[in-house]
């Protein structure tokens, strides 16, 4: 869903066309074949040569093979994510890869390594579409011009339901593993890493710097998918300066949603939701305009008035403006570096947590761990 969703805010929010698609699953592909031509139809756009829909474990490669394609999505599962952008790098195309760009270390190395070699030949954007939302890039710009002072502690959380996802009742065992691969650790990463991780970005962001330790718990309890990804982290991450901060995850039923990051400092609180209000108090407030409250509160005329309903309005368009913008300007953009130590941020505090113990970060590197996805995705492919 990510990837059509991506595909289609591209078209509609910058002067982009959908000039080919891989996929691994027939249905999937011809579902996002007939939606991109319905809205390439609208846009006057020329439709998906059928020599351009690729299918298979390897076809991806066709893709970066292509002179029709400038720049290159990369949505699929998370576990797949340093080989596809490796390989868009490689035969020189402009690429946008959905976070987390890996799953393990060696994975995070990978795309580290990647973003070496495109320098600054190639745009390379990672999917933290947060650090382009209007409200927290005023809220962070006032944080580091020192509005709240020097930050003490900080408290991040992101409480979310259960991801919903079609049963597949004639699936095999494998084939629901890649189909349900969000419930799956070895495809996601868990969901620390595949979903806490904006908000572990987001810190990371206002800190200007990784975490250097973590200590974690949590577990399953209460989910009931048909995979082995966590329900629930609790993590207490050390920054540089000692800066605690405390993250809390939940994706489980019946769910709670909210997301927030709170930084507290020596002359102020700032507060950021994605919707429910992103502002500072202390010794100079300030208010970037969203809604305040949970949505069941928010009033009629609040609503009417034209502010923000979420924080995240204008995060997406923002961030694929900002990315196509960086190839035609020749101002080329690389977040490589960045997207990898917020991805082994996330992996720090899942491996805390997995462990019961106190994991630090040069630990963690110096481990270049290794997930084996114990999965042979080539089997999938026809003919």
């Amino acid at each position: 869903g990510r990837g059509s969703g991506d595909a289609i805010s591209f078209v509609n929010n910058t002067n982009t066309q959908i000039t080919a698609i891989a996929d691994l699953f027939e249905d999937r592909l011809m579902t996002a074949k007939q939606k991109f031509n319905d809205l390439a139809k609208e846009k006057e756009h020329p439709q998906i040569k059928d020599s351009n829909v690729f299918l298979g474990s390897k076809q991806y490669l066709k893709i970066m093979e292509s002179e029709d394609v400038d720049a290159v999505l990369i949505a699929t599962p998370a576990f797949l994510h340093p080989e596809h952008l490796e390989s868009a790098v490689n035969a020189g195309k402009h690429v946008y890869c959905e976070k987390p760009v890996a799953v393990d270390v060696y994975g995070c190395n990978r795309v580290i390594n990647a973003g070496k070699k495109a320098g600054n030949k190639l745009s390379l954007a990672v999917g933290f579409q947060i650090r382009k939302a209007t409200p927290f890039v005023e809220m962070v710009r006032r944080i580091h011009d020192g509005l709240i002072g020097d930050i003490v502690t900080a408290e991040l959380y992101y409480f979310a339901g259960a991801i919903a996802l079609p049963e597949f009742p004639n699936a095999s065992r494998e084939e629901l593993r890649l189909r349900h691969w969000h419930f799956d650790r070895l495809l996601s990463g868990d969901i620390i890493v595949e979903q806490g991780i904006h908000i572990i970005d987001v810190c990371n962001w206002v800190l200007m710097t990784h975490p250097i330790s973590a200590y974690g718990s949590g577990g399953r309890a209460g989910k009931a998918d048909t995979g082995d990804a966590w329900s629930h982290f609790i993590v207490d991450y050390k920054s540089p300066g000692d800066i605690n901060v405390s993250f809390h995850h939940t994706q489980c039923n019946p769910g709670y949603g909210d997301v927030c990051e709170r930084f507290f400092g020596t002359k102020g609180t700032s507060e950021s939701h994605y919707t429910g209000g992103v502002f500072i108090k202390g010794e100079k407030e300030w208010d970037s305009g969203v809604a305040r409250g949970t949505a069941e509160q928010i009033s009629a005329k609040e609503w009417a008035t034209g502010a923000f309903k979420s924080a995240l309005d204008d995060a997406d368009p923002n961030k694929q403006k900002a990315f196509i913008e960086s190839i035609t300007n020749g101002n080329h953009i690389n977040e490589a570096l960045d997207g990898a130590q917020s991805a082994l941020s996330a992996i720090l505090g899942r491996t805390a947590a997995y462990r019961g113990k106190v994991v630090t970060w040069n630990e963690m590197i110096k481990s270049n761990e290794r997930w084996d996805p114990k999965i042979d995705i080539s089997r999938f492919d026809k003919g």
